[in-house]
Parts: C-alpha cells; sequence; structure tokens
C-alpha cells in the first residue's frame, strides 16, 4: 500500500533535498507499519525576520485505522534536525499504536491479596493468610504508612512476597481501603 503524501512548505521555498528526505521519512514509516494510509507534513518557517536565523517548525499528521496521530515539534533553526525530530516522534508513535492494535500493552497486574491471620504488637510482627491457606511473615517495617498499629486480625490487605529464610516474607504490606 502506497501512502498519500503531502508536503506542504510555508513561509519559505522547498527544496528538493528537503522533499527528498521527506519522502525517506515516510517511506521509513510505511516499511514500520504498513496500515498507514496518509500522512501530511507541514514546514513553517515563521520568524523570518530574526537575528539568528531562521526558526522551523515540523508538523506531522499521520493517518491509520482507528487513529490519527499528530505530531508537532519545537521550533529548531536547523530544517534537517526539525524534520529528523518530527520523524523519530512520529515513529514512536506509530510503534505505540500498533501495540495498542496487537493488545500489547503493558498490564501491571494487582498484588495478592490476604488476611491478617496473627499480629504481635509488642513484638513487632505478624502473619498473613492466603486465600490457597498459606501463612506469610511479615514485619511491622513491611507495612506501609505506618500501619502496623491499624492491622487487627481479619484486616484485607495487599502484599509482596519475597523468599524468607523460614518460608515466604511479605516485603510491602499494605491496608486494602
Amino acid at each position: 500500500m502506497t501512502i498519500s503524501l503531502n508536503i506542504t512548505s510555508r513561509d519559505f521555498p522547498l527544496t528538493e533535498a528537503i522533499e527528498t528526505l521527506i519522502r525517506q521519512k515516510t517511506d521509513k514509516l510505511e516499511k514500520m507499519f504498513d496500515r498507514i494510509t496518509e500522512c501530511n507534513v507541514v514546514i513553517e518557517s515563521p520568524h523570518n525576520k530574526q537575528r539568528k536565523g531562521k526558526i522551523y517548525t515540523v508538523r506531522i499528521d499521520v493517518k491509520i485505522p482507528k487513529a490519527d496521530l499528530v505530531v508537532k515539534r519545537q521550533p529548531h533553526n536547523d530544517i534537517y534536525v526539525a524534520i529528523r525530530d518530527a520523524f523519530q516522534t512520529a515513529q514512536r508513535l506509530v510503534e505505540d499504536q500498533q501495540k495498542r492494535m496487537r493488545q500489547e500493552v503493558k498490564v501491571h497486574e494487582e498484588p495478592p491479596q490476604a488476611e491478617v491471620k496473627e499480629v504481635y504488637p509488642t513484638e513487632g510482627f505478624g502473619f498473613l493468610v492466603t486465600p490457597e491457606g498459606t501463612d506469610i511473615y511479615f514485619h511491622e517495617n513491611s507495612v506501609v504508612e505506618n500501619g502496623f498499629e491499624k492491622l487487627d486480625i481479619g484486616t484485607k490487605v495487599r502484599y509482596v512476597s519475597v523468599p524468607g529464610e523460614k518460608g515466604p516474607q511479605a516485603s510491602t504490606v499494605a491496608i486494602v481501603s
């Protein structure tokens, strides 16, 4: 599939070298993701009267099924750098969209839940019991937000388990609200 490419320059003439560079970058995008239907590139140089030379901004609109991706980069005084940066950002957006479409977006699992089985306030430790019946040791320092005093038998908590010398041990315990 060939991308419909529109290149527009505002406030300055577009050279053949710049147009060729944009076509190469667009071809690279198409090789990454063949479902791109349209790509519009607008290059502007609105600050013609600056003492330090011209400033260029690049905007890229990429149309793919179920999404329109827009890149607008910060102004740069080198047109080639401005184009490069804009297309690098466009590549990242296309890659992210591909992952979403393939449902490869990373999902963080919730920490497992347990109940407080035993608490020994004077000694500063206790035990959790998981739904499977496993006992897990925890120390008062592993309870987040100084919540050790709030723990009672039967309190629901989330925990992170690590191997301990005598069995599983909770490195982090948080009260489920």
